[in-house]
């Protein structure tokens, strides 16, 4: 572990704190507590090692610190299974002497990327490092935004949270799912304390979003691989879709995420007009190119909307 580990600083100061001494087990004490949640000699008692120990752990200094009392420490902390790897992670960080520096730039195999434009009846992205969208088919392009027109450095996820105002009238759940993403971002930290691009994203989100600033100091860690958004889409209203993330067996930094809707529900009924919206925009878009009179178009998903009992601001 190296000299001043901050990240394992502030995540075992801030498990230690969300940790009342009754959740662990420990006799009520009598007056008024100085600190919220457990203090450094009950986790060094609890943990089996002792307060001088823990303390110089704590505050980051240069410990040869072994798996087993790492493991130890996650009991006492209540840990889960993805907090206590990145607890592993922390411990072992080795950060570069030149500081941050750029990661290899990530690349869709042209495999990956036929199988996801074959995809037209389910949103689906493929994401890589710190949540950067990579490639998009149509169907999210019209659930998100268009990602792929955006300057390369703005396609992530993470930042479309925070500041593409879209997104928060977009995700009804908002505060939710954008506090899962951080917590998503805190995790792929751990293990890779010297990306040059994550540390430009966290100081430019720090800067200007003032939840992304306090999520972030939460120092929570989340691996976002399955659940369910509600959706209020500006074309067809609102809609539940559940989200599954598939790793990538060539690449473990990326992963596809696909959302689908519930069958029979209204929001598969949505999704399925979501579609056809994609589809006439995209067949639109092409016969713009070629300077020709488009024959899909927003008014027949609009008809299709209005005949299948699905109401949204259709414009």
């Amino acid at each position: 572990m190296s000299e001043g580990n901050a990240e394992l600083r502030a995540f075992l100061r801030t498990r230690r704190a969300r940790l009342a001494p009754e959740q662990a087990g420990l006799p009520a004490q009598p007056g008024v507590r100085r600190v919220p949640g457990l203090r450094r000699e009950e986790v060094a008692q609890l943990a089996g090692v002792s307060t001088d120990y823990y303390i110089r752990l704590e505050r980051g200094r240069n410990l040869n610190v072994s798996e087993s009392v790492l493991r130890a420490l996650a009991r006492a902390l209540q840990l889960n299974e993805i907090e206590r790897i990145h607890l592993l992670a922390l411990a072992k960080l080795r950060r570069s002497p030149s500081g941050h520096r750029p990661m290899p730039t990530q690349r869709v195999r042209p495999g990956l990327l036929q199988t996801l434009n074959a995809l037209t009846d389910v949103p689906a992205l493929v994401i890589g490092r710190r949540c950067d969208v990579l490639a998009t088919n149509a169907l999210a392009r019209a659930l998100y935004t268009n990602f792929d027109a955006l300057p390369r450095r703005e396609r992530n996820l993470v930042r479309f949270l925070f500041l593409d105002d879209a997104a928060r009238e977009l995700y009804l759940d908002w505060p939710e799912a954008a506090r899962s993403a951080v917590a998503s971002l805190h995790l792929y930290a751990g293990r890779n304390p010297n990306d040059a691009q994550l540390a430009e994203l966290v100081d430019e989100l720090c800067v200007r979003d003032t939840d992304f600033r306090r999520w972030w100091a939460d120092y929570d860690v989340h691996r976002h691989s399955y659940g369910a958004h509600r959706f209020h889409h500006p074309i067809l209203g609102e809609m539940t879709l559940n989200y599954e993330a598939l790793a990538h067996t060539v690449d473990p930094e990326q992963f596809l995420a696909l959302h689908t809707a519930e069958p029979g529900s209204p929001s598969e009924q949505a999704l399925r007009l979501l579609a056809s919206y994609a589809a006439a925009r995209q067949h639109s878009d092409s016969r713009a190119a070629h300077r020709d009179p488009p024959h899909g178009s927003l008014t027949t998903v609009r008809r299709g909307c209005l005949a299948n009992g699905v109401s949204g601001d259709l414009g």
